[in-house]
């Protein structure tokens, strides 16, 4: 009996997938067909793509038209589309109108957007907000722009936030998105490209570029990157964004992803591409380098001096966040002959009752940070200030009082948690910080030739590194002709030409005066 069960459970797991691709290949047939003259025939096939009426938002109207004494049916999702624009413009006189006419265009007061035969074509449409108008006997369907989505409006980035020049992020509704590039870069050789690629879901990809301006090879590059994988639903830029990369599973983003219009449209213009998709309030930027991941609009908003100043607080930062726990661990362990005696007996003494190891008590505070931090993202906005400085505060001072960590590890753990702060890459920010605890393990078991063997290691594996065939540290390596925007930047009259690893079609972005 368990056997005969055992078989009948395998028979019904092999024919499972047999009938689902039936199914789907009867669905892909009937996509490929056009349109009957049949309107009945019509109303059939559409009812069941759209699984009619058991699909509440989806909305199917019969009616007869006057003029034309014909039957027609209009097609579209309510939750997606102007209703009033439907009602007075195309339903309305339809229904209603007493002028003689003899085409559909000459009756409704709304601009048909365009024709179309194919069942699949028009299903797509219609899944994306358009209107479709089916008349008996016409073997054409009638396309309105209808579409009106519902979102939230313009607003002030949230994770890129800067004190001198433009406020404005994106939003989730693409449209606005291109508006807000278009509005920086009024040029007609922006071109905006889309490109389908989820089959279930029909997710779009825009590509936004300068054909003046972008490499060719590249362009193909990305196309043929995104054409390159299958699936049934990709609905943000983020999981798009590891799909593109060439090892997803690096520690180091090689895909820069900014919420700021004016980022996107600087890199635009020096010959990047630049991802979008609706439904996500970003954008992707095509190839990247470490040096895009740290440098910031405010950089060049700001004077030279004020600019350069800032850029160096930041790789500063870089440094500190990364290293000073690693070297707090690796000198008070291994090398005590490094520090001052009068230094070396204070920190004996603030250790003196502390019962964990050095690397212990580092590891405690690197964790107990990282929680606050996260709590304080996660809460509601209101309070999530107050968790991040009163729970540092009283674990801090509870911490020393217990004699569980001493204060000098305190003040390590702040400086190097509040410098991976300055850090603007939301990807490159993660890095960092993980980064840190890899060094804080090697230096707390090898020393100082442990932090420095992992140090030029990792220089190894991010020189290894390339976006869309870039390398991760151009132009300094390898060395290309370009315009030296790297540690610091210059004044805005000397930056002449565009990164020349991009091989942009026109170098110069700015003539001799």
């Amino acid at each position: 009996m368990r056997k005969k069960m055992t078989k009948l459970l395998k028979k019904n797991l092999n024919t499972e997938p047999e009938f689902k691709e039936e199914t789907n290949e009867q669905e892909i047939e009937i996509k490929n067909q056009d349109i009957n003259t049949s309107i009945e025939k019509n109303l059939e096939t559409f009812m069941k793509i759209f699984t009619i009426p058991d699909n509440a938002d989806v909305k199917l109207r019969e009616f007869t038209i006057q003029q034309l004494n014909r039957k027609a049916f209009l097609l579209y999702i309510s939750t997606m589309a102007d209703l009033q624009n439907i009602m007075a413009g195309i339903e309305g006189p339809l229904i209603d109108s007493e002028h003689p006419a003899t085409k559909i265009k000459d009756i409704v007061s709304y601009p048909i957007e365009k024709t179309a035969t194919n069942i699949g074509d028009i299903t797509e449409f219609i899944a994306a907000g358009v209107t479709a108008l089916f008349v008996d006997g016409d073997p054409d369907c009638y396309l309105f722009e209808t579409t009106k989505i519902r979102g939230r409006s313009i607003e002030k980035s949230e994770n890129e936030v800067i004190v001198k020049g433009a406020k404005e992020a994106f939003n989730e509704k693409v449209i606005d998105n291109i508006a807000l590039i278009r509005k920086k870069i009024k040029n007609e050789n922006l071109i905006v490209q889309t490109q389908m690629i989820s089959k279930r879901s029909r997710n779009t990809v825009f590509l936004v570029y300068q054909k003046d301006l972008v490499n060719e090879d590249l362009l193909q590059n990305v196309k043929e990157r995104l054409k390159s994988f299958e699936t049934d639903s990709t609905i943000d830029l983020s999981i798009l964004e590891q799909y593109l990369e060439e090892r997803p599973r690096s520690l180091f983003p090689t895909i820069v992803y900014t919420e700021r219009p004016d980022r996107a449209a600087a890199f635009i213009e020096e010959g990047h591409i630049i991802l979008l998709m609706e439904n996500s309030p970003s954008c992707l930027i095509l190839p990247a380098t470490f040096w895009a991941m740290f440098h910031s609009p405010e950089d060049h908003y700001l004077r030279a001096p004020y600019g350069n100043f800032i850029r160096i607080l930041r790789f500063l930062a870089l440094f500190v966040a990364c290293f000073t726990s690693p070297i707090y661990l690796a000198i008070t362990n291994f090398h005590v002959g490094m520090i001052p005696p009068d230094l070396l007996m204070a920190i004996a003494g603030t250790r003196e009752r502390v019962p964990f190891p050095s690397i212990i008590e580092v590891f405690m505070m690197e964790l107990a940070f990282e929680l606050i931090r996260e709590a304080g993202l996660r809460v509601p906005s209101p309070i999530g200030p107050t968790i991040g400085i009163v729970g540092a505060l009283i674990l801090g001072q509870a911490a020393v009082q217990a004699n569980i960590i001493s204060p000098i590890v305190i003040i390590v753990i702040a400086l190097s948690g509040l410098s991976s702060f300055i850090i603007i890459d939301i990807s490159m920010n993660f890095a960092i910080r993980i980064a840190r605890f890899l060094f804080i393990l090697a230096a707390g078991f090898i020393g100082i030739y442990g932090a420095t063997a992992l140090f030029i290691g990792g220089l190894f594996y991010l020189v290894s590194l390339k976006s869309f065939g870039t390398s991760y540290f151009a132009p300094m390596t390898p060395h290309s002709f370009s315009s030296k925007d790297l540690l610091l930047r210059h004044i805005p009259m000397k930056e002449r030409f565009r990164p020349g690893y991009l091989k942009p079609k026109d170098m110069v972005k700015q003539r001799k005066g």
